[in-house]
């Protein structure tokens, strides 16, 4: 007998092949719309859950056989982990489905704003002669010549770390979960403080989770460190900084620039002073802030890597027992 692995609001809009294709044999896809169009059946015998978002409890309470649940995506924020291991039922994430596109697209934030790409690009499209300025480069400076700072040096942050050096940069990281020695291993250095690492650096890229600890964690305190002309880069999660205090760092050059392709709030609200400043070119911010549109992960090779790992890795857990990417071991209780 096969296991029902059970995609309770699947995204995608095709017939579902890859999701098919990650059980391999040995499991049974089944597809809904939402939640509310999984019957009854379906939630007491699916043997494992794939969702992006948590099951109310109305639903959750209608499991009968489940053993897991896996969210494709890194983030695991908005999942009460605490209920799920009260069931007996390990959560796990895919977090390796868009490292390298993640760890790219913060370089090409950096490298946008430092080599003046996007600046050249605008200010050439009002007047192709008068604006031909090859010696103005209002951010730029020698990368070898700069320090490249990382707060969360998990798989992305790893990633980003080893790009940078491969531009001869003098990367640091901020990371207390980080075990000794990941310095060494890495050839990079390793500050134990906020303040240690925006003082000291050009460049600062985010690349820790989204928890109640790092809700914030890049207020108006940290960007008071800041080191002159700093470039700030978040590909991580939008609430890991303050825009307000982002928003008064920029005005006031305290943050030279800031590439974000994620924000607090998604989709960008427009009526958040710094997003309507930005919008409007005002003279201050102009030039200053790029966004995207929390596009970082998607490439047609990650998209696939999220489709499949899930099913595969739910499979591997109920025949073998192999659990990978647990998130809350920490609250999980033997089943009965």
């Amino acid at each position: 007998m096969k296991f029902r692995v059970l995609w309770p609001a699947l995204r995608w809009r095709d017939a579902g092949d890859i999701e098919v294709a990650s059980l391999g044999d040995l499991g049974r896809a089944e597809f809904c719309s939402g939640f509310d169009s999984v019957t009854d059946e379906q939630w007491a015998n699916c043997d494992a859950i794939v969702s992006y978002d948590d099951l109310p409890e109305p639903h959750r309470s209608r499991l009968q056989r489940c053993r897991l649940l896996v969210t494709p995506s890194v983030g695991f924020d908005k999942f009460d982990l605490q209920a799920w291991g009260k069931l007996g039922v390990p959560v796990c994430n895919v977090p390796d489905y868009g490292t390298q596109e993640v760890a790219d697209h913060a370089i090409a934030l950096m490298m946008s704003l430092m080599k003046g790409i996007t600046f050249h690009t605008r200010e050439l499209k009002k007047d192709p002669r008068a604006k031909w300025r090859p010696a103005l480069n209002p951010y730029g400076k020698r990368l070898s010549a700069c320090v490249f700072g990382i707060v969360g040096l998990g798989r992305i942050g790893t990633a980003a770390a080893l790009r940078a050096r491969a531009f001869g940069m003098d990367v640091v990281f901020y990371d207390p979960y980080r075990e000794s020695g990941a310095d060494l291993a890495l050839g990079i250095r390793r500050v134990h403080g906020l303040a240690d690492l925006f003082a000291q650096c050009d460049v600062v890229s985010l690349h820790a989770p989204l928890s109640p600890e790092t809700e914030n964690l890049i207020d108006a305190e940290v960007l008071s460190h800041a080191h002159p002309g700093l470039i700030l880069i978040n590909t991580a999660r939008g609430p890991l900084i303050d825009l307000d205090a982002l928003s008064d760092a920029l005005r006031t050059e305290r943050v030279r620039a800031a590439g974000l392709d994620v924000l607090p709030e998604e989709p960008a609200n427009p009526d958040h002073p710094l997003i309507k400043a930005w919008a409007a070119d005002e003279p201050w911010i102009d030039h200053r802030l790029l966004l995207t549109p929390h596009s970082a992960f998607h490439t047609p090779e990650s998209v696939y890597d999220m489709r499949f790992k899930p099913g595969q890795l739910a499979v591997n857990y109920l025949s073998g027992g192999r659990l990978a990417n647990c998130v809350n071991s920490e609250f999980l209780v033997e089943r009965r």
